[in-house]
Parts: structure tokens; sequence; C-alpha cells
């Protein structure tokens, strides 16, 4: 199988296995225990590391960017470039490429064991669906957290860059402020949140086939979780680019 019918292939598997966790979200038994942990494991362990990205992302940002605004004379307007990248691009970006390094890693691999251990088919011997079961918790809990997260991560980076302007280039803090406030929009506000929730689905279903398609025993576990990572990280920065350019078509917003 060449390398395109390998991607068609695996698109269609990918597709499949979106619909039927979906489709299986209105059947009964409904996993309402299995999402409310996945919801704690993803957005509350996720929490920590999302937070000290964000933060030490809107310091660096005020870092570089404030001595070539203040020799123009507009360091006043630096706060807005801070706000404006974290928002539309750095805070969803980098908390999805975060939380497919942690969770996607680890669906991945918890999967792929229950695969190589047969506990996935002794699942479908006792009657269990592990599209309802396995799948749909974690994708589900993907697309509710990560924009929280990402909310997170902006508010976090925000106040680090306010951190390293007021406290390193004696930036006046309602100056600041008022600059943050003139730099978000409700577009900006509405694209950073659709977003995070594209990510969630990318990085929950791509995590997830790796981890039900593993093969060859534990080495095998390594090889899909490693897959997993690589290639979710790889769409999330492919679709923020068209994602971005249809956020910018569809609510008009201006670059300047």
């Amino acid at each position: 199988m060449n390398s395109f019918k390998k991607f068609i292939f695996q698109l269609q598997e990918i597709t499949n296995l979106i619909i039927s966790a979906f489709l299986g979200v209105f059947k009964k038994p409904h996993y309402l225990v299995d999402l409310i942990r996945q919801m704690d494991i993803i957005g509350v362990g996720s929490l920590p590391i999302v937070l000290l990205t964000g933060f030490f992302t809107g310091g660096v940002l005020i870092l570089q960017t404030y001595p070539t605004f203040q020799y123009y004379s507009i360091q006043s307007t630096v706060g807005r470039t801070v706000a404006t990248s974290l928002i539309r691009e750095l805070g969803p970006v980098l908390t999805a490429l975060m939380v497919s390094g942690r969770i996607g890693s680890a669906i991945s691999a918890e999967l792929g064991s229950m695969v190589v251990s047969q506990q996935i088919d002794a699942m479908r011997a006792l009657g269990t669906d592990p599209m309802r079961k396995l799948v749909a918790p974690r994708l589900l809990a993907l697309i509710f957290m990560l924009p929280f997260l990402t909310v997170a991560a902006d508010i976090f980076g925000i106040i680090g860059g306010g951190l390293v302007a007021t406290g390193i280039f004696n930036m006046d803090y309602n100056a600041y402020i008022t600059s943050v406030r003139s730099g978000i929009s409700t577009a900006d506000i509405i694209g950073g949140i659709v977003k995070p929730l594209v990510f969630g689905l990318i990085i929950g279903s791509i995590s997830c086939y790796k981890g039900l398609t593993t093969e060859g025993g534990t080495v095998g576990v390594g090889r899909s979780t490693t897959n997993s990572v690589v290639l979710a990280s790889i769409w999330v920065i492919i679709f923020d680019f068209f994602l971005s350019r249809a956020i910018n078509t569809v609510l008009d917003i201006k670059y300047i």
C-alpha cells in the first residue's frame, strides 16, 4: 500500500471512529462516570503545564517585543500585541501541543496496552462497545476541556507579560491593561474558542485510532504512542492555518 492509499485508508478509519463514538453517546448505557474521570485527567491534570506554558510565553513575548516597540516609541501598545498573539494563535496552538504530548500519548499508550493484552477483545465478548466505553469519553473530554485550558493559558500569558513589562521594563500597569483591552475583540475570542474545539477532536481521534490499531506487542505500543503525538501535533499546526484563514474570512478579522 503506497503512502497516498494508506493516508486515505487511515482518514476513513478515523472518520468512522469519530462517527461511531458520537452516535454511541445517544445510546444506553451512558458512561458518564468515565466522561467525568477523563475530564478530570485531561483538564485538571493538564492545568499546571498549560498555565506554566502560557505564563512564560507571555513573558517572552514582552521580553522580545518591548525593546523594538520602545525604539519606535510605541511601547504603550505592547500589551495589545501580547493579547492578540495569545488569543488568536499562541494560546490555542501551544495548549493543543502540550495536551497532545501529555494526554494524546497517554490515551494511545493506554488503549494500545489494552489491545495487546486482549482486553478490548474481552470487552467485545462481554457485549461492551469499546467505542462508547473507551473512545467517546476521551474524545468528548478533550473537546470540552481544551477550550477551558486555552482560556487559562491566555489569561496567565497576559499576566506573565504584564509582570515582565512592569517588573523589567517599568511600564505603567494601567497602561499595560489598557493596551491589553484594546487588543481583545469579540471576534478574537470566538476564534480562540473555535480552534481548541477542533484541536481537541483531532488529538482525541488520532490518539484513540493509533491506540486501537496497535500491533506488535509492547514495542508496538511505543510506536503507536510516538506516532499519535507526532501526527496529532502536525495536524494541529496544519489545521491552524486553514482555521485561521476561515475564521478571519467569516468574522472579518482585521490585521491592524
